[in-house]
Formats: structure tokens, sequence, C-alpha cells
């Protein structure tokens, strides 16, 4: 018979959460099992830059046996989730002794399904990276090799998921900040429709650009947590329509013969890697094997100035955060709290005038409707993740002081983005992989609204091209 912690490293999140509903094992067990993972890998990873086990063991104490994610261990990202009692430091030496002091909606939400807190997960300072490398907790480590980026700005998630310390973990994403680290790590990561999950207390952040979800190894993890945090609220700037049915339900349901299209033609005129080119036509292929009728569409966008805008809007928000935080920590912020790159971003975004935001605003709804207009006759558009491998550490560098020059760096992710300024659902799936093991994310990207269809989709990919059994050199 399999040792509880056989059975942990080897199931997904509702897995683990049927054992604990189904009382063969309780919520103490597993937190207890889930803390020697991290404590065994952590170490050799950096995913886990603030271990809560306390916080996780009274949680177990109290869990819902009838929750969907009954006992299943948790880990929250470090940037803008307001856990209560946890640290909120977004990776800054300017916020370093912030403490939460409430739960923001999404977390009462995640506490209701039944998840454990055990700890928070690495991020980049302020999210603003692709990669997981603060300076003040160090660099996350890839668990398939190490050399390479695990992504970011979610790559403490992303790696701590990959490597089975957690079965699902809390990501969010601004300019592909879930699916990028997903592509390196090999796991899934769906950037839900802007709106779907409110961020109350907080109004709104970069105009609906940003968004809060999860990492997992399941499409029906994804689904399931969907479930358990979507939801506006009265008063949200933006309410995508809801189906009638479950997201993990409608999941499961192969769909009827869909319009998909693709690209491999990255939309800023820079090169794709072979590799990664391969994967996503082998997921075309397979998917008009399936029925679908496929066909090649590039994206009518221009990226480079898209790209442009969005990195002119996103600094003015940037600064008056850090001028609002100025109260909190009783003093404003300075050069030498935060990395060069950060004090770039807020820089950039005192000098810009309300006029030249108001501008940056129209031109991003202007193009967001475009990209939409542009995908409209697809139920499901297929395009890379990342038009590149993962990069080697060092190589997205927020010491870095020329903000342009370092924007310009992100070229990889071009096809990430215009889903955060368009409010399309946007999934990346491990479904390629190098000769080397190295993972190569293909992203799926649906209707606003209509994750039930990106879903679907994922999950019969899911059932022909599967991922289960391929493990990081790094792992449980």
């Amino acid at each position: 018979m399999a040792t509880l912690l056989e059975t942990y490293v080897e199931s997904d999140a509702l897995a683990v959460a049927e054992l604990v509903q189904k009382g063969e094992v309780s919520p103490a067990e597993v937190t207890e099992t889930a803390i020697g993972v991290i404590e065994q890998l952590n170490p050799k990873l950096n995913a886990v830059i603030h271990r809560l086990y306390d916080m996780g063991r009274a949680m177990a104490a109290k869990v819902d046996r009838k929750a969907p994610f009954a006992g299943v261990p948790f880990l929250a990202k470090e940037l803008a989730s307001s856990w209560k009692g946890a640290p909120l430091t977004n990776s800054s030496r300017y916020l370093k002794d912030l403490v939460a002091d409430s739960d923001s909606v999404s977390v009462s939400r995640i506490k209701a399904a039944g998840l454990v807190l055990l700890g928070k997960s690495n991020a980049p300072e302020n999210g603003w990276s692709i990669s997981t490398e603060p300076k003040l907790y160090g660099a996350t480590i890839n668990p398939w090799k190490e050399g390479i980026t695990a992504g970011g700005s979610s790559g403490g998630t992303a790696a701590a998921v990959a490597s089975r310390m957690v079965p699902i973990g809390e990501a969010s994403d601004g300019a592909g900040s879930i699916r990028v680290p997903a592509s390196c790590c090999g796991i899934v990561g769906l950037k839900p429709s802007r709106g779907r999950v409110t961020l109350a207390p907080a109004g709104d952040f970069w105009y609906g650009g940003a968004y809060f979800l999860c990492h997992s190894r399941s499409v029906r993890d994804t689904a399931a947590y969907l479930d358990a945090v979507a939801g506006a609220l009265p008063g949200d700037p933006y309410t995508p329509p809801t189906p009638p049915e479950g997201w993990l339900e409608l999941s499961r349901r192969a769909p009827a013969r869909l319009r998909i299209g693709f690209t491999v033609t990255p939309a800023n005129g820079t090169p794709i890697h072979p590799q990664v080119k391969a994967a996503v036509l082998a997921t075309a292929k397979t998917l008009e094997s399936l029925g679908h009728a496929v066909e090649e569409h590039d994206m009518a966008f221009d990226a480079n100035d898209a790209w442009k805008t969005y990195t002119h809007m996103s600094p003015v928000e940037t600064a008056a955060m850090f001028d609002g935080l100025a109260g909190v920590i009783g003093r404003p912020v300075t050069r030498e709290d935060v990395e060069p790159v950060t004090w770039a971003v807020i820089e950039r975004g005192r000098s810009i005038s309300g006029v030249e935001h108001a501008r940056d605003v129209w031109k991003l709804r202007e193009l967001s409707r475009t990209v939409a207009e542009d995908l409209a006759p697809y139920d499901i558009f297929i395009t890379p993740t990342l038009t590149q491998l993962p990069r080697p550490m060092g190589y997205y560098d927020m010491s870095m002081t020329d903000l342009d020059q370092y924007n310009a760096k992100w070229t990889d992710a071009v096809f990430a983005f215009p889903f955060n300024l368009s409010g399309l659902p946007a999934i990346s799936l491990p479904l390629g992989s190098t000769p080397d093991n190295i993972p190569i994310g293909v992203q799926l990207v649906g209707r606003y609204g209509d994750e039930a269809s990106v879903l679907a989709v994922s999950t019969q990919l899911e059932q022909a091209m599967p991922w289960k059994d391929r493990r990081p050199a790094i792992s449980a």
C-alpha cells in the first residue's frame, strides 16, 4: 500500500481533498506531509519565502471536510493578495515589515474552499519581471534544470507546484505572470477573463490588466479553483457572463466541433524557437485529429506599439501605489528602498501627465477591441506561451536602470500581454518538451467570458497529450 507521502506527491488537489472528505486521512496528516516536502525541497528551490506552518496547522484543525478543497495544502503569492496575519511585502525592502491586517475577498473564498495556507511563494519585486529573482529573498530555481528561470512573476508558486511541494497555489498575471512560469515549470496556468475574480477591496489594477487565479498540475484543479473564487461584487468595473453550471462540470464535457485558429508567427517580428513552433504545430494537429476545424491565422496586431503603450500606462499606477503606501510605512519611498527597475518605474510614472495617461488608457481600450475582433471568428486560438525556451537566470535583470531597455527584453512574452489588455481568458498547458526535458507551454485563448470552452479543450488535450507522469529533476 502506498504511503501518504507517495499518495500526496502523485495526487492533484481534488484527489487529496477526496481522501480528506472520505475520512481516509486527516487534514493534520496532510498538512504535516506537505510541510515535510517543503522542508526537503525548498532549500534547493527557494520557492517558499515565508513559512506559515502554525497558521496552516490552525486552519487544518478547523477544516470543513465537505469543502471542495478540504485540507489541501496551499501557498499564497507574495504580491498584492492580502491574507490577514501573513506578510505582505511585494518582495520589496520598502515593505519588508508589512503584515496584512485583513483578508481580501478572494482570500476569504480560498479559506471557504478548505485550502490550508502553509506559506507564501516567491515573486519578483512588485511583480514586474517574468523571472523570479528578487534581491530581498533571492532567486527561485527552476526544478527542471538549474540555471534557467522558473518564470515570473508567479515563479515561486510554479516551482512549488511542479516539484510537488503543494498541488495548487496562488498566481497572478499582469503581462503573462501566470502563464509564463506555468510554461517554464511544466504546469497549468489559467488567466481568467477580465473581472472574473473580484479584486475587492481594491478597485482595479491596470484598468483590468491584472488577474488572480492559480497554478496547478491538472485542468480539473484549475476549473474547481475557478468555481471556488470566481465572482464579481456589485459595483465592480467588469462583469463577464457566467455560465449556469460550474466550470469543473463544464470542463468534463467534450466540446462539439470547434473552429480553432493558431499562429506560430510572433506579432512583434521576433524569431520563434523551432522546438516551441513544433509544440504549437503538434497541438494544432492533435486538435484536428479530435475533429475540430483548425486553420492558421496570424494576429492583426501591432505588438511593438501596444507594448510601448501598455508599459507607458502601468508606471502611473505604480507611482500612485507607492505614494499611497507612504502613509502606511510612515515615510515616502526612496531610491534605496527598491530595486533599480522599480525606481525607474516610479520615476516614469511621476513624470507622465494626466492627459498623457488618459490617452494611453484610450488607446489600450482600442487595442483591446482590435485583439478581440481579430480573434472573434475562432472558438479557441492557439499560440506559443513563450516564443523562446526559458532564459538563463539573470536575463531579466531588475538592477538595470534604463526602463526602456529592460522592457524591451520582454519580447519572448509577446503572446501573453495582448490578453491582459483584451481581457480574453488564456491558459498555458505543458504540451511540449525539449529533448533534455525542459517544458514548453502552449497557450489556448477563448472568447471573453468563455473559460468553459478553454477548459473543455484543455481537458481534451490533457487526455490526448498527457503530462501527468512528467517529473522535474528536483521533485518529491
